[in-house]
This record gives structure tokens, C-alpha cells and sequence, in this order.
């Protein structure tokens, strides 16, 4: 994977060879020795400015950063953006934002090697690659000052998109574009000192999509509307893995407005002239399932079933083995009394305020998608698949999107291939908008998988950890995967893999069994620390409370055992702004956690009481190292909604199945957050001259634990397993 780009191979290949070769990146590539992007990006129309593929300047002035993520809610674009102005040197209120075009060998995510954008890194992979395509440009515009005004180049000032010498010559971006685009882009361009920043760490970096937002302009999927355009809704299966055995669409073919009814791989597909059409199209189907290769089993059942893993009553069938992820010393000298628990874990749906949904359009070679796409690169090749089209040649134009939290970046583009398999149904060239009801999402999938983790601890002489064993089970994400399975998911075990407590403890045992599902899964904002980060937080406090410590102490000295610094200073940090050592209200009580994950170590000390039984959270206190924070208003904002995204999850969120059928619906039984109940969210930033690291996720994990060991302290009782109301 490392050779150098075999142009003569790829130019030689055939579509088939392409398409084969594409759905084996990270494997044996059939064609030639490239990278994924090279292979993946064959026939994009590539058409860049003088100033490279990341910026555009027009001769207003107006500056245009060329994003390659997507923005659903995150607002990386004001962040992303913001990172080219520092270096140009532009003025911020002239700055613009558009959405690259899906071509992964020029904009693919550095961390991933196709174009994406997920693992809260759109910030970090992008940090290096626009501080220099911003500084490249300002060193063209210098170098054509410098030649028209016949000065050293060295003498011209650059600052809010104004170039200026000591003569009392100057100019603006928009005088000098047409002599700057003629000049040769510097090899290495010469980057700031972040001690000269003066856009980078104010609050004068705020989002630039929120009067567009506001005002109603700013487009999404359900607002696309496009000449002689079709509707789809697709009927599918209510259990997971269920195929069409028969259908009868005469019924639904009697409603005004409907067109056509298809059956494609997943499902039924109702087509029609209108949404409400396609709907009840879709409700007068009847369609008749083959159950025989279908999930029946209730989500009791599967957790059951984990259980008897875990503490050895079930063996590992055919296939499911148990994998060691952390070990050293030897467990089986260790003797004498343990503490132990068992921590079990719900699904999860991602519940994003904007269901699935797609516009294809398809025909004569050619094919265009038209909505919220996460991962271009997989979206391109799914399509070319279906097509048997060059991946390339797939044309994306990526919108914004009502949030995600890893839903609409799965490796089978589920929706997409639908409405790409309806519209290539229909022919000539004609769109299709699939539309997903939110009921459609929160039955279809995909999910945040069980989990279930137990874990036996012994302590020293002084209460700390002298022995630790522990023992994951939950279905893996990268099944399907382009990529390749890996020896290891360690997207089920980060948080707890390389944690300071482990690296803290002398003699340490951990293993992973994943046992496969019918139940489609996928990451759910924070991935694996959405357990992980609750297990090891929970079972510190408790281990705090056996050895009589206070449990920012206890934390404090494991982490200087382990050298874990970073993980110190947000608890410090946090602690200090949230008061730990002074009284609370009455009936109040603070809990305390800390998880790394993301590249970033989030402290929060949370303020609980119990309401009728009900925990209610006050105040949350959220102290945070991610590096340079380019936008802290953006921080801020993220931190916020991530620890209420995963309180509603450790309150409420749960999706279980009866005989293998979703039970929820909707928010009237998939319970979330309400306005009224959502905490006051303090945030502080640690300083740091590191480069910056992920921000989206790393607020989602640590509120449970935190309020977990609020109840702790309350109530004396660990919380062993989520939601804590139960419905």
C-alpha cells in the first residue's frame, strides 16, 4: 500500500477490474499498486484554481474554503474555515464555506484514506493540510504584490485580506487575485507561530451556516425539488434479515398518485408523485416475509446470552473466539477477596432529527446523488456497484444534514443503494427522493450494540487496583467493512484499552468476545466509549468508596502512577470550577468522571439529586484538553449537546426487540431528554500547544458515569446497567 501510484495500470483497467478492485481497498488490489482514493476517485472531474483545491478567491475579495466534511450540526465548517483565514490572512467576514465534491484522492480524510467525516477528526486530519494551503496563498499574494509594487517581498503586511507596505501601497485579495493566481505555490509554505494567532482561540470564530439555518435557506435533502421527480418509501421487513417471499401491490397501485411498485433487495419499494402518495402506497401493500433466515430473538434473549459468555456457562460457538487486548502479570496468582460487577447495556438508536433520506438520479452512464453524505467515497462505491460504473463517476453533491452521530456512514450505504436501486428501476434519467419516516429509522436500524462487561478488581494494601480482570461481549462494527476485518475491533474495547487505571494496575486480564447478530449495528457517537468509559468510570468510584478515598484522590493517584498527565489536569481543572471540596445544596450531591477518547481527556463533575425517584441533573462542570481549540465557542456548544445526547442515552435510551421486532417507534416510545431536563453545561479549556483533537464525541461518554457516581454517593448503590428509568 505504500508503492508509489501505477498510472499505466489504472489507466489500462476495465470498469469490472475498477468496481473489483475498489471493494478490495486494504486487501489484494487488483489494480496496480494505489492508494484507496486513487483507485476509488477514477473518472471525477477534477477542476481546481490557482490557489488549489481548498480555496477559491473571487475578485470581490470574498474567500471560499473548500470543505471536505460534511456539516450535520457539528459546525466544523466555521472551525475548518477559520484555519484557512489565520494563514491567509483573510478577512474573517469575507470568509465563505461550500462543500468539495466527492473526490477521495484530493479530499480524502488523512486518518481514513477515503472521504469522510466521522471519529470527531475533521478538525485534527484537516489542521496541517489547510494551514498550508492558507499560508501557500498568502505567499502568492505577497510574491504578486512584491512584483507589481517592485518591493522585497518581505516588507508586505497581509492582514484582513489587505496587503500593505511601509510606501503607503496596498491593495486588497481582490485587486492583486488575477497576478496572484499566475504566481507558483511555495513547496513548503512558511507557517505561522500560534503565538502570533489572531483569529485562532476567539470568540470571533462562530459558525457560518446559522443565519442560513435561521432564515430557512440553508438546503437539505427534504428540500430538494427537481423537474418531474418521484417519491419512494420502502416496506421493510419488521424482523432483521427477512427476505420478500411475495407481494401484492394492487391495493396500493389504486392510490392517486402512486406510479409504480418495485420489489429491490431490501424491501418493496412504493413510488409515487408525492410523499403522502408514496405512504399510503406503501400502506396498502401486502407483503408476505420469508422469516426462515430472520433475528427472532428478543434483546432480553441476546443479553442473556452474554451473560453465559462472560461468566462461562455458554461456550463460544463456531467462529467466536475471545480475544486478549490487555494483559500483563499473571491472573491466575492472584488470590483473596475481589470486588466484582456486571454492567449491562442497551441498543441505542441514533435518533437524529433528520431521518434517512436520498435523491438519486440515474442513467446514460451517469449517476448523481443529491443529500447528506458522511462518507462519499463508500456512498460512491456502493452506487458504482449497483451501476457498474466507474466509482468516480459518481457524482455526490453533499448538503447539510440534521445530525448523524455515525448513522449515516455504515459500509452498505443502506438508504443510498435503495434509492439508487429504485431510480435505476424507474430509468431514464428520471429522479427518485427516497424518504424515511422516522419510524422507518428507528425499526430498520441501525443501532448501538449490547453490551455487557463484568469486571473483578483485588486492591493493595492501600486500596488501589493490584489485580484486574475484565470481560467484554458485544457484536463487532466492522463486519462488511471495504477495508477488512482487523484482528482486533478495538472500537469495542477503546477506553478500557490503554486506559491509566490498567496501566496503573500491576497484573491486568482483559478479553473480548464478539459474538455475531442479525441486528444491524453501527457506531453511535463515541463509539466504543459508550460503555467503555461507564465501566471504568463506575467501577473507580465504587472501588474509591470499598477503599474509604475520595474519589477525586483515588483518580489522582492512579494517574500519577500511570503518568497520565493529561487526564490530570482536566480533573484538576474540573474539580476546582465545580467547588468539589465545598457543600452542595441539600439533596444534592456531585459525581466525578474522566475518559479519554477521540484524542481529547474530558473531565465533568456533575451536580444530581433524586426527583420521585428520577435523577435530575443541575449543573455539569466540563473541563476539556483538545489541543488548540480553534473555535472555544464551538467547544462549548459541542460539549453541551454530547453530554446531553449521552444523558438522554443513560436515562431513557434503550430499543429492544420482542421476537426479533423493534418495539419503538418514535420519540413517544424511544425516550429522550426534554428541554426542561437538560443540565446547565459549564465548559473550560485547557490550554495546549498540541494540534487539535476531537471535540463532536469526547462530551457524549463521560455524563453517565458522572451521574452514575452521583448516585453512588446519594444512595449508596451502584448503577449497573442502563437506562436508569426504566419504562
Amino acid at each position: 500500500m505504500n508503492a508509489p501510484v501505477n498510472k499505466k495500470a489504472i489507466a489500462g483497467a476495465t470498469r469490472r477490474d475498477v468496481v473489483i478492485g475498489a471493494s478490495l481497498v486494504g486487501g489484494a488490489l487488483v489494480v496496480g499498486a494505489c492508494s484507496p482514493g486513487d483507485i476509488l476517485s477514477i473518472g471525477a472531474k477534477e477542476d481546481f484554481g490557482a490557489f488549489g483545491p481548498f480555496i477559491k478567491i473571487a475578485p470581490d475579495g470574498v474567500v471560499t474554503v473548500v470543505s471536505k466534511h460534511i456539516e450535520f450540526g457539528q459546525g466544523n465548517h466555521a472551525g475548518l474555515a477559520a484555519i484557512v483565514a489565520e494563514e491567509l490572512d483573510a478577512d474573517w467576514s469575507k470568509v465563505r464555506v461550500e462543500q468539495a465534491p466527492a473526490i477521495a484522492k484530493v479530499y480524502a480524510n488523512t486518518g481514513m484514506g477515503v472521504q469522510g467525516t466521522g471519529g470527531s477528526s475533521a478538525i485534527s486530519n484537516s489542521w496541517d493540510q489547510l494551514r498550508k494551503a492558507g499560508a501557500s496563498a498568502r505567499a502568492m499574494f505577497v510574491e504578486a504584490a512584491a512584483n507589481k509594487w517592485s518591493v522585497p517581498a518581505g516588507e508586505i503586511a497581509v492582514k484582513d485580506g489587505v496587503l500593505t507596505h511601509a510606501s503607503g501601497k496596498s491593495a486588497g485579495f481582490g485587486e492583486l487575485v488575477a497576478d496572484a493566481a499566475k504566481a507558483t505555490p511555495p513547496a513548503t509554505p512558511v507557517l505561522k507561530d500560534p503565538k502570533t494567532f489572531t483569529l485562532i482561540g476567539t470568540d470571533r470564530v462562530r459558525r457560518k451556516d446559522a443565519q442560513a439555518k435561521s432564515d430557512g435557506t440553508a438546503r437539505f435533502t427534504q428540500d430538494v425539488q427537481l423537474p418531474n421527480m418521484l417519491i419512494a418509501m420502502v416496506a421493510h421487513a419488521p424482523k432483521f434479515g427477512a427476505k420478500v417471499a411475495s407481494f401484492d401491490a394492487a391495493d396500493a397501485k389504486k392510490v392517486p398518485g402512486v406510479v409504480e411498485v418495485y420489489q429491490i433487495p431490501t424491501g418493496v419499494a412504493v413510488v409515487a408523485e408525492n410523499t403522502w402518495a408514496a405512504k399510503q402506497g406503501r400502506d396498502a401493500l401486502k407483503v408476505t416475509w420469508n422469516e426462515d433466515e430472520a433475528e427472532k430473538r428478543s434483546s432480553d434473549a441476546i443479553l442473556a446470552r452474554y451473560k453465559d459468555l462472560a461468566s462461562g456457562k455458554a461456550q463460544p460457538a463456531d467462529k467466536e473466539a475471545w480475544q486478549t487486548f490487555e494483559s500483563k502479570g499473571d491472573i491466575a496468582t492472584v488470590k483473596g477477596e475481589a470486588f466484582e460487577a456486571a454492567y449491562d447495556f442497551p441498543f441505542l438508536a441514533h435518533a437524529t432529527m433528520e431521518p434517512m433520506n436520498c435523491v438519486a438520479q440515474v442513467g446514460g452512464g451517469k449517476a448523481k446523488l443529491t443529500f447528506g453524505s458522511q462518507i462519499p467515497t463508500i456512498d460512491q462505491l456502493n452506487t458504482a456497484k449497483i451501476m457498474t460504473m466507474l466509482p468516480g463517476a459518481v457524482e455526490i453533491e453533499t448538503l447539510f444534514a440534521g445530525g448523524s452521530f455515525g448513522r449515516r456512514a455504515n459500509f452498505q450505504s443502506d438508504y443510498v443503494a435503495e434509492c439508487v436501486e429504485i431510480a435505476k428501476k424507474v430509468g431514464k434519467d428520471r429522479p427518485v427522493k427516497l424518504v424515511w419516516t422516522r419510524e422507518d429509522d428507528m425499526a430498520a436500524g441501525y443501532f448501538r450494540p449490547i453490551a455487557h462487561h463484568t469486571v473483578r478488581v483485588t486492591l493493595d494494601k492501600d486500596g488501589y487496583p493490584a489485580s484486574w480482570r475484565q470481560r467484554v461481549v458485544t457484536q463487532t462494527l466492522m463486519k462488511g467493512s471495504p477495508m477488512g476485518q482487523p484482528k482486533l475491533d478495538e472500537t469495542a474495547v477503546e477506553g478500557t484499552l490503554g486506559s491509566p487505571y490498567l496501566k496503573a494496575t500491576p497484573i491486568v486480564d482483559a478479553q473480548l468476545i464478539q459474538p455475531d447478530s442479525g441486528v444491524p449495528v453501527l457506531w453511535w457517537r463515541s463509539v466504543g466509549a459508550t460503555h467503555t468509559a461507564y465501566v471504568m468510570e463506575h467501577t473507580i468510584d465504587q472501588l474509591a468508596k470499598k477503599a474509604g478515598k475520595d474519589p477525586v484522590e483515588y483518580r489522582r493517584a492512579l494517574y500519577t502512577k500511570a503518568g497520565a498527565n493529561r487526564h490530570l489536569a482536566v480533573l484538576n481543572l474540573a474539580a476546582e470550577k465545580a467547588g468539589w471540596t465545598t457543600p452542595t445544596p441539600a439533596g444534592w450531591t456531585r459525581g466525578v468522571a474522566v475518559h479519554e477518547s477521540f484524542g481529547s481527556v474530558v473531565a465533568q463533575v456533575a451536580e444530581v439529586k433524586l426527583d420521585g425517584g428520577v435523577p435530575k441533573v443541575g449543573r455539569v462542570v466540563t473541563a476539556i484538553d483538545c489541543g488548540t481549540a480553534i473555535s472555544p465557542d464551538q467547544i462549548a456548544s459541542q460539549m453541551e449537546g454530547g453530554t446531553c445526547y449521552g444523558l438522554s442515552a443513560a436515562l431513557f435510551g434503550q430499543i429492544t426487540l420482542k421476537d426479533g421486532v423493534v418495539e419503538q417507534g418514535n420519540f413517544d416510545s424511544y425516550r429522550v431528554l426534554r428541554n426542561s431536563e437538560a443540565p446547565t453545561v459549564e465548559t473550560y479549556i485547557v490550554p495546549s500547544g498540541n494540534a487539535p483533537s476531537g471535540v463532536g464525541e469526547p462530551g457524549t461518554p463521560v455524563i453517565g458515569p458522572a451521574v452514575a457516581n452521583a448516585l453512588l454517593t446519594l444512595t449508596g448503590q451502584p448503577t449497573l446497567s442502563q437506562p436508569f428509568v426504566k419504562a
